[in-house]
């Protein structure tokens, strides 16, 4: 596995945790889509379920989904994220890695996350992304995943005057479709709503709920 991107996307969230955190903390305050999309989420994995939010950050979503009444685990490539998680969230579980190789039984988990944390894979590495979602999800198993519509990337250059770069990968809800389908993914449900000059977006956001 060509790890290039893994070792950048490492990089530059280590570097920035601190302030991402911060400038994010209260974000979801001001997304009733996003936070809509999470219950629905919820609800068709049901109570008690297992879930993993993969490319976690801070943990903020993933306190929101043990709040809601999930069994769910953070994992992240960054130990500096990570580190903002366990202190926040002191009774959840997160573990650092890559959601391309998880260390997660076949069959292990009711649910996949994936929020916003796509953006940083290839688009080659889609698939394999996508066959290890469906491997650790048990049959009837779900997967939500968010991203920024587009076709053309973003690049983040020396955030809050730090000296890292990352692109931020945009993709179109259709095609990201396919893919699910085929790595056996049904659709459920497709959601995309137009940026928020408040939130300074400038792009709409999707929100893909697929089931097994």
């Amino acid at each position: 596995m060509t790890a290039d991107f893994l070792t950048a996307t490492r990089t530059f969230y280590d570097a920035i945790a601190s302030d991402y955190a911060e400038r994010f903390r209260s974000e979801y305050d001001k997304r009733p889509v996003e936070r809509a999309m999470l219950e629905v989420f919820v609800e068709r994995v049901g109570a008690g379920g297992e879930v993993a939010d993969l490319g976690c950050g801070p943990g903020r979503v993933t306190g929101r989904l043990a709040a809601l009444g999930l069994s769910v685990f953070g994992l992240d490539l960054s130990e500096s994220m990570l580190a903002i998680a366990r202190r926040e969230n002191p009774g959840l579980r997160f573990v650092q890695g890559s959601m391309l190789e998880l260390e997660v039984a076949d069959g292990a988990l009711d649910g996949v996350l994936c929020w916003y944390s796509s953006i940083h894979t290839p688009d080659d590495r889609l698939p394999d992304l996508f066959r290890e979602f469906r491997r650790v999800l048990r049959p009837g198993g779900h997967l939500l995943l968010a991203f920024q519509v587009g076709d053309v990337a973003r690049r983040h250059e020396n955030p809050w005057g730090h000296r890292v770069t990352l692109d931020f990968l945009r993709r179109r809800p259709e095609e990201m479709t396919a893919l699910l389908a085929d790595a056996g993914f049904t659709l459920y449900s497709s959601t995309v709503r137009q940026p928020d000059a408040e939130l300074d977006e400038l792009s709409p956001q999707a929100f893909l709920l697929a089931a097994l």
